[in-house]
């Protein structure tokens, strides 16, 4: 588990500012800043790639580079992550790309269960798989995510990125997902999560305030 908002960063305001009730109202400036925070991990988890050495021909010589050996794949949950997806987007611009849509569905009690429809994704084997989400609530639906992902094979090492995090949320992972070869990235990591499966403080539904609420 690492959690980058123990160190002070560019990242604390970047954060600071999608909690914010007044500047989230801004929706491009809400989405940009999710885009901005993916950056942000994107170039911190790139440090634990594998890199080997290459040959560039500039226009006066070679020049010896350490370039990543290999591109990894980069997984969302629609619709709330695809802000923060570009992000990674961004930086790893060749990185292959799967999509999982799924979505609460909530009983009388106000308790919910995350139900799959849909997953798009290259081939998995061996390669290096970055599953991001802007909010880790509960942790079902990554958990949900994940497992559907692995039927396009078994990733070399799994990262997976969320904005906010909850306390219980990460626990859920740790309990059903396997230790090995998975790392948590978490930008801030809150403590209370609601039966409705909200995250306190949090900062609201990012699907909502990225792209609109719901009928």
């Amino acid at each position: 588990m690492i959690d980058l908002g123990k160190n002070n960063s560019i990242l604390s305001q970047f954060i600071a500012e999608v909690r914010d009730d007044n500047i989230q109202r801004d929706r491009m400036r809400f989405r940009r800043n999710l885009e901005r925070i993916g950056e942000i991990f994107a170039y911190e988890i790139s440090k634990q790639f594998n890199y080997k050495k290459k040959e560039i021909q500039t226009p006066l010589g070679i020049a010896c580079m350490n370039l990543p050996e290999d591109m990894p794949v980069l997984a969302t949950i629609m619709r709330a992550g695809l802000p923060f997806h570009q992000g990674f987007l961004n930086y790893f611009d060749q990185a292959g790309n799967a999509f999982i849509t799924s979505y609460r569905k909530y009983h009388q009690d106000g308790t919910f269960d995350i139900k799959f429809e849909h997953m798009s994704s290259p081939k998995l084997e061996g390669k290096i798989l970055i599953l991001s989400d802007p909010m880790l609530a509960s942790g079902a639906s990554i958990v949900l995510a994940y497992k559907s992902l692995l039927s396009k094979g078994a990733p070399a090492h799994t990262h997976i990125v969320s904005v906010i995090a909850a306390r219980e949320g990460v626990a859920y992972l740790k309990k059903h997902l396997p230790h090995r070869n998975i790392t948590i990235w978490a930008g801030a990591v809150d403590d209370e999560l609601t039966v409705k499966g909200f995250i306190v403080p949090g900062l609201g539904d990012a699907g909502d305030l990225a792209f609109g609420s719901k009928t």
